[in-house]
């Protein structure tokens, strides 16, 4: 008789605490989601605001994820240039790495390769940059989009 009275005990305890585990960093419903592409307006490539800064926007993103980690999460995003040889990528934040109205863009940019080069296949022109956000920069964010030239990758919470 005791064990069935422990046990419906501790069940109701654990439901009276759902309704604050909905707003809580436990809850994995209340993180990011997987991204979404999205077709872009063509606008400048080059990156304002950074004199001397050679670098474009890569041409195609083509996976972005926001992987949680301790104190904060990792943006990681995968783009995909015309041709191989392409170097030097980078997750730009814009407006100063401050969300506009809970939004967190970043500017996926990569420097042009120096000569002639091949194309090749799509897996051989890959690039990759990742940028580190704070649970602090996080509080106020509940989607993070990365620019590319011809579409944009977004995910939200």
């Amino acid at each position: 008789m005791r064990l069935p009275v422990s046990g419906l005990l501790i069940l109701a305890l654990v439901l009276a605490g759902c309704g604050r585990i909905r707003e809580s960093r436990l809850n994995p419903f209340n993180w990011f989601g997987r991204s979404q592409a999205t077709t872009v307006v063509a606008t400048e490539s080059v990156v304002p605001g950074r004199p001397g800064d050679p670098r474009v926007l890569v041409a195609d993103v083509t996976d972005m994820e926001v992987a949680r980690q301790p104190g904060g999460a990792i943006v990681r995003a995968t783009g995909l240039p015309p041709t191989q040889g392409w170097w030097d990528a980078a997750l730009v934040a814009e407006n100063n790495g401050e969300p506009v109205d809970g939004v967190l863009t970043y500017r996926f940019v990569v420097d042009q390769p120096h000569g002639g080069t091949r194309v090749s296949t799509p897996q051989s022109r890959e690039v990759t940059a990742a940028a580190y956000l704070s649970d602090i920069k996080l509080a106020n964010v509940t989607q993070i989009v990365v620019l590319g030239a011809a579409n944009s990758r977004s995910s939200r919470r």
